[in-house]
């Protein structure tokens, strides 16, 4: 099927939904040929000043059954109530033994997903690490190549790997759940480097006080950390919220857009994006690299290697120095 890249340009620029999901597709695509279409549309909507939009991009993850789908769908509203377009990129787990992922996301945000102004995109992570997909970043340049205000990316759960979301995205927000036990030794202190803020949320009902206390407990800890060249006084800090009563959602909203405007004004928002950009180059270099393995000859290679170390014959170090120098002979012919 040939793929029309100057209609689909049209219509993202447009913010016709259905160009922006067909074009999602289309990066999220593995084939080749679709990786040329891809690379062809992005560079067009650049032509087209349409990815020169920039939207808001916010990170947003949390340990199971947070609510970060109910927050989600509080905040988004709030957000289009506002006047502002909303684009959510929610990345599902995908089974490690299928591949196959729920892509539950539109269920869980019924009231949102029926905004006129917002978009909600759910995608498996297909085994990636940091519950993001290789090509989120390109589906968050499509988002804001189609004029939506704000893209939050929500992602599986909180891990090492979930790092990855920081080097696409602008905010990084972790929301956490009170009374979950040992609450500082259950995130990870990468993560805690990497927040911009932290929403203890459920805090209403019972809750309540619990949400107190870890909240508390958090801004403790995020002052022992060391202060970031990219934060003002006061970032990163903790809040109180609850997505049920929806209790929190504009005083959270008030101090992103503040740290937002102040990085602008400080310009560490250009250079933020301009290192993003870099290490995403080296990523392209390496998945690209990585590639190279698929090709038959490199799976023979691969496979009778592997039977060689799997049997003693040789050493995992030396029949992988092996097989990269066998890939460079086949690179240079």
């Amino acid at each position: 099927m040939t793929i029309d890249i100057a209609q689909l340009e049209r219509g993202i620029v447009k913010g016709d939904r259905r160009s922006l999901s067909r074009a999602i597709t289309l990066v999220e695509s593995s084939r080749a040929d679709h990786r040329e279409a891809a690379a062809e549309l992005i560079e067009a909507l650049k032509g087209a000043d349409g990815i020169a939009r920039q939207a808001l991009r916010i990170g947003m993850s949390g340990t199971p059954g947070v609510g970060k789908s109910t927050f989600i769908e509080g905040f988004g509203r709030m957000l289009t109530g506002q006047g502002l377009r909303v684009a959510v990129l929610a990345v599902d787990p995908s089974s490690a033994r299928s591949g196959g992922s729920i892509l539950g996301d539109k269920t869980r945000m019924d009231l949102l997903s029926r905004d006129p102004n917002a978009f909600i995109r759910p995608s498996p992570s297909q085994t990636h690490l940091g519950g993001v997909g290789r090509r989120s970043r390109e589906a968050v340049a499509l988002c804001e190549a189609a004029g939506y205000d704000i893209v939050l990316i929500e992602t599986v759960g909180v891990g090492q790997s979930e790092t990855v979301v920081a080097e696409m995205a602008d905010l990084f927000v972790l929301l956490l759940a009170p009374a979950g036990g040992d609450e500082l030794q259950g995130v990870k202190r990468g993560i805690m480097e990497i927040a911009d803020i932290i929403l203890v949320n459920k805090a209403d009902g019972d809750l309540k006080s619990a949400a107190s206390r870890t909240c508390a407990d958090y801004s403790g800890a995020l002052r022992l950390l060391r202060k970031r060249p990219q934060d003002p006084d006061g970032f990163p800090k903790a809040m109180m919220v609850s997505a049920l009563e929806n209790a929190g959602l504009e005083i959270a909203w008030t101090e992103m857009q503040s740290l937002t405007d102040w990085r602008r004004k400080n310009s560490h928002w250009d250079t933020r994006r301009a290192a993003q950009a870099r290490y995403w180059f080296g990523e392209e270099v390496r998945q690209g690299l990585l590639s190279q393995l698929e090709t038959p000859d490199a799976r023979a290679a691969l496979r009778a290697l592997g039977d060689d170390v799997a049997e003693g014959r040789t050493t995992p170090a030396i029949a992988a120095r092996a097989l990269l120098d066998r890939l460079g002979a086949l690179a240079n012919g």
